[in-house]
């Protein structure tokens, strides 16, 4: 049973001819671009320069080249998971499907 309703539902979608759907929306884009400016901020903030010669350079252990560069580069890399497989709920009330359910 459970299936057949599953089948029904699918079926009364309309369908417009000639209307290409697209797996990414919009706004998949959208945040697949904030979390890619997150990567290249984290990137930028662990960057900087190396040890020269006999001089030890003390800022290679700043804490925003070891925590804070890290950790938003990682939350980019997660979120950019979240932004590719995020997918919009339609708000539209179906009329064609109030008369099955019932």
């Amino acid at each position: 049973m459970a299936k057949q309703v599953k089948k029904q539902q699918v079926e009364n979608k309309p369908v417009e001819k000639g209307k290409v759907t697209y797996p990414l929306g919009k706004i998949n884009f959208i945040l697949m671009a904030i979390c890619l400016l997150l990567i290249i901020i984290g990137f930028w903030l662990m960057t900087g320069d190396a040890n020269v010669g006999d001089k030890f350079n003390e800022n290679l252990f700043e804490s925003s080249r070891v925590t804070t560069g890290p950790i938003i580069a990682f939350l980019g890399f997660v979120l950019m998971a979240f932004a590719i497989l995020y997918r919009k709920k339609d708000n539209k009330p179906n009329d064609d499907n109030s008369d099955a359910n019932d």
